[in-house]
């Protein structure tokens, strides 16, 4: 049984399969339209209309980036001008702070997964890792991912790499992996620092070849893109994506 203030890896740790960077990198990279494949076209200000929602939309139908991520009160707006597109509606919960009651969370995630959400991108109760309690961080994370994943959704779960020490980001990814979301993520953009190149090695490290890494925070340029794919990132978060894909050819 694993202490309320301890969460281990198996002895003979987890074989992780090789994730190659540089050819995801490589391949990505190779047109504006294979960038945008791996984009989460963003829009999470608060004061965000209907208007800016309406255009993220229009955006990401027209560099068909994969998603278009909204705040929770959006998915409904976002799913009606996005249906039949082939572009996924996400959206955050828990949002930024990551002290939502697990039962919120889950009834979040299930009635905006019913309102045609297909991203659900979640902050993981950073106070609750930093004070060692990772059973329940590894309980929340688990009972979102099986509303999630029964709704045949994409579950990714935020750290806030900013506020974690080395060892609080290891922890936190082997809880993330182990409880089944299918990314880890780096940052909300709404705290004190935003994605590194460092913070993705890190988590990329950890997840090898068995889960997704998104780079989010302060990602607004082609040469911030590539550097957080180069590191491993599979996923990025962007509000300036289509400034980010028009300085590779995109118009």
């Amino acid at each position: 049984m694993i202490p309320d203030n301890e969460y281990e890896t198996p002895d003979d740790e987890l074989k992780r399969p090789p994730y190659d960077a540089a050819a995801f990198a490589a391949q990505h990279l190779s047109s504006w339209q294979r960038l945008a494949e791996v984009i989460d076209h963003t829009l999470l200000k608060p004061d965000a209309t209907r208007a800016q929602v309406e255009n993220l939309c229009d955006e990401a139908i027209r560099y068909r980036f994969t998603c278009a991520m909204v705040n929770p009160v959006w998915v409904s707006t976002a799913a009606s001008l996005l249906a039949g597109t082939g572009i996924s509606v996400g959206v955050v919960i828990g949002f930024p702070l990551g002290a939502s009651l697990p039962s919120t969370l889950r009834q979040e995630a299930l009635a905006l997964t019913r309102l045609g959400a297909r991203d659900v991108d979640m902050v993981l109760a950073i106070g609750q890792l930093k004070s060692g309690d990772f059973k329940a961080v590894a309980r929340t994370i688990r009972g979102v991912a099986e509303v999630v994943h029964e709704r045949q959704a994409v579950l990714k779960v935020i750290l806030e790499t900013c506020l974690l020490t080395v060892e609080e980001k290891l922890r936190a990814s082997e809880i993330i992996v182990e409880s089944g979301a299918d990314f880890l993520k780096t940052s909300t953009g709404f705290s004190s620092g935003g994605a590194t190149v460092a913070d993705v090695g890190l988590l990329r490290g950890v997840a090898g070849g068995q889960c997704g890494v998104k780079a989010s925070g302060g990602i607004r340029s082609l040469a911030d893109a590539r550097l957080m794919l180069e590191a491993g990132a599979s996923r990025i978060g962007a509000s300036a994506s289509v400034s980010i894909v028009r300085e590779l050819g995109a118009e």
